[in-house]
């Protein structure tokens, strides 16, 4: 399982940063997971947050850039890419991964990344903090956020 090895920590007091998540709407049993998972750690963070949709993974990095522009303090990506049998899965894939690493370069605030890219559905059930999950992607991308959003605020002082 690619968790293994995964940091423990504890929640942070996030109580003075802003998130915007912005998550697709496929497969929506597997991204209401990440999203609930991202919930969890927002709220108990103390963080001021809110959720909005985009219809995929395609425009998760316009949305973020859009949330970061506008003033957040971080995004949280969430979103799911399952492979099929064309090269689509490799150019939505490429698009949001690049997009998002370079929304987070221009813009000099964190991105965290719960995009799931997956052989199956059943990779992403086993990722999105599920009952029965073995991950929590979700949790992990605000969680990403939220820290790296402190770093910078301590680096910038």
């Amino acid at each position: 399982m690619s968790g293994h090895g995964a940091p423990q920590t504890e929640i942070v007091d996030a109580s003075d940063l802003s998130v915007v998540v912005v998550a697709g709407q496929w497969h929506d049993v597997i991204t209401d997971g990440l999203i609930a998972g991202a919930k969890r750690i927002l709220d108990a963070s103390g963080a001021s947050w809110r959720l909005v949709r985009v219809p995929g993974s395609f425009e998760l990095p316009v949305a973020a850039k859009a949330a970061l522009d506008a003033g957040a303090d971080a995004a949280v990506a969430l979103g799911v890419i399952i492979r099929g049998g064309t090269p689509h899965f490799d150019f939505v894939s490429s698009a949001a991964t690049d997009g998002l690493t370079r929304v987070a370069l221009d813009t000099g605030k964190p991105v965290g990344f719960g995009v799931l890219t997956l052989d199956d559905e059943q990779q992403g059930l086993d990722r999105a903090g599920l009952e029965g999950s073995k991950e929590d992607k979700g949790a992990e991308a605000a969680d990403a956020a939220i820290r790296t959003a402190l770093v910078l605020r301590d680096l910038r002082v």
